[in-house]
């Protein structure tokens, strides 16, 4: 029997390459959206819509509680139409906000629901300088300036805030940068690339094996391992929507 899952970020390249794949495994599958005209697509794929913005926390809180979610998948960016470089200066804040308050207020409404796993979208290019390949026990780049100390700043909230809530297993992927349908990219681009359908595939391994903690997940490179996800989850760079994983 499947488990109620809610998808926050269900409309975004993650989240609509993870959605076939939870709905296929059977679970009953909640997509968070804070735009109501995306509604009527959401449920047309066998989801139920959740029209919510993640900076209203009492609202989340109410959605959460009411769906009450076993399992909180966090897919949420806010990032610009192919990265466009005239908007990135602006969108790294918003992006930054949305992994620190927005986070915040995700976990907080997953603990009053109930929920007992969260699984967090993260970046594998946050690391410092130092011996490559980096693993995830390697340090963030905290000593970064500008527009990147923005980032990081960000990223070590989400995280910190996911594996820190006491009552839930926070997992954290660490994704290489994206490619495929639905993102910037159609080829890997980028020191650590990996294909959305391999960093949806993820996020449903470690729903099944995770016991919590971080993982990267990428492409084979010089600058990023990824042989945690490969040990403990089962993950591999290959996966598509189209294959099956034998738990």
């Amino acid at each position: 029997m499947g488990e109620k899952v809610f998808v926050a970020g269900a409309t975004g390249a993650v989240g609509t390459a993870l959605i076939p794949l939870l709905v296929e495994a059977g679970h009953a599958v909640y997509g968070g959206t804070r735009r109501a005209d995306r509604a009527a697509a959401l449920e047309a794929r066998g989801v139920t819509p959740v029209v919510v913005d993640v900076f209203d926390a009492q609202a989340l809180r109410d959605a959460l509680v009411r769906i009450a979610p076993t399992v909180v998948i966090h897919q949420l960016t806010d990032l610009p139409q192919d990265l466009n470089p005239a908007l990135m200066a602006e969108a790294v804040v918003r992006n930054a906000r949305v992994r620190i308050e927005g986070t915040r207020h995700l976990v907080a409404a997953a603990l009053a629901a109930g929920a007992t796993q969260m699984i967090a979208q993260s970046i594998a290019w946050a690391y410092a300088p130092g011996r490559a390949p980096h693993t995830e026990g390697d340090p963030l780049d905290l000593g970064a300036e500008g527009g990147r100390r923005i980032s990081i700043d960000g990223v070590v909230a989400l995280e910190r805030s996911v594996r820190g809530a006491a009552g839930l297993t926070g997992t954290v992927l660490r994704y290489g940068q994206l490619y495929g349908p639905g993102t910037s990219n159609a080829a890997p681009k980028g020191a650590s690339p990996v294909h959305v359908e391999a960093a949806a595939w993820a996020a449903v391994l470690a729903m099944r094996h995770a016991r919590g903690g971080v993982f990267n997940i990428a492409e084979g490179s010089p600058e990023v391992s990824s042989e945690k996800a490969k040990r403990e989850l089962g993950w591999h760079a290959a996966l598509r929507l189209s294959q099956e994983v034998v738990s």
